[in-house]
């Protein structure tokens, strides 16, 4: 996908796996790439349909939660492309889980209890639920490793108010719900995902992608206690399995280590487990558009007029 660039146009940012258009001081445009990334690294092919399955997802979701906050989504003018308002982010992101899984269970079976500032209950087994899920946030980086971070931490470097830290919370662990109730009607179970907020005219709104398989885990709840009891490994719909993949091939993101190499088979792979996510969140088939850039910057230009 080539580099776009629009009227008014007054910034560009190419993240890890989208690239966001600033227009003019109120406007987002954010095309959701084929670019994958796993341990903060952009792997080397990019994942048919993958940015259309992300931006219908988070659309679909944004919808979905808009009762519960305001968000940033204004227009889907083509199917990997969001139109929203330009908001001040803050530099946290707010993690909530409610299974002992990925990083959270990693820390437990070091003989840590705490998280982030949160406590997690001893006997616990990966992937059991928490008594309530818990959040522990992290700093949002510019570059390299996003850090573990708690509430008494955020207030004191002034990321955010304690006020806004309650407002935050709270809007986290409704979301939270929500993500867990629209799951729980697919047959799956929402075990963790993370939430980015920013300000707009002294509001805080819901900004960026929400309940998406690159910011959430998913496990299939039929046979899930059945598998807990036998010690069995969980079905989840994540990005996990790309991750898993990468430690299988001795890659952790860490200096000296080389990506390993992707395969057609491989990459067509990831983008069926993509494809099955968005069905099986959603519960509706997956029609892959591929558009053109004429067309896709066609489609952009026209609602940017619509919202100017």
């Amino acid at each position: 996908m080539n580099q776009f660039s629009f009227p008014q146009q007054t910034a560009f940012y190419k993240g890890k796996v989208r690239d966001v258009y600033t227009i003019g001081n109120d406007l987002l445009v954010m095309v959701a790439s084929n670019r994958i990334s796993a341990f903060d690294v952009i792997l080397p092919r990019p994942i048919p349909y993958k940015g259309q399955v992300l931006n219908q997802i988070a659309a679909y979701m944004l919808h979905a939660t808009k009762d519960i906050c305001p968000n940033w989504l204004l227009q889907v003018p083509a199917p990997n492309v969001s139109i929203g308002k330009k908001c001040e982010p803050f530099k946290i992101e707010m993690v909530v889980r409610g299974n002992l899984v990925g990083h959270a269970w990693r820390t437990y079976a070091s003989g840590k209890r705490d998280l982030c500032g949160a406590t997690m209950p001893d006997g616990l087994k990966e992937n059991d639920f928490f008594p309530t899920p818990i959040i522990t946030p992290s700093t949002k980086a510019d570059a390299g490793h996003d850090e573990d971070i708690s509430p008494k931490e955020i207030i004191e470097k002034g990321l955010c108010t304690a006020a806004e830290w309650e407002q935050l919370s709270n809007y986290a662990l409704q979301l939270f719900a929500r993500g867990k109730e629209i799951a729980a009607k697919q047959g799956l179970i929402l075990a963790d995902t993370k939430y980015e907020f920013g300000k707009l005219n002294g509001e805080i709104v819901l900004m960026d992608e929400v309940h998406t398989p690159d910011s959430s885990r998913y496990f299939y709840a039929d046979g899930f206690e059945e598998r807990q009891q036998t010690g069995e490994r969980q079905k989840q719909l994540s990005k996990e399995f790309v991750r898993e993949w990468l430690i299988a091939n001795n890659f952790m993101g860490k200096e000296g280590q080389t990506v390993p190499e992707m395969n057609d088979e491989w990459v067509n792979t990831i983008s069926q487990r993509y494809i099955e996510l968005y069905e099986k969140v959603i519960g509706e088939p997956f029609v892959p558009q591929e558009l053109s850039d004429d067309e896709t910057m066609k489609r952009i230009s026209a609602a940017l007029q619509k919202l100017s």
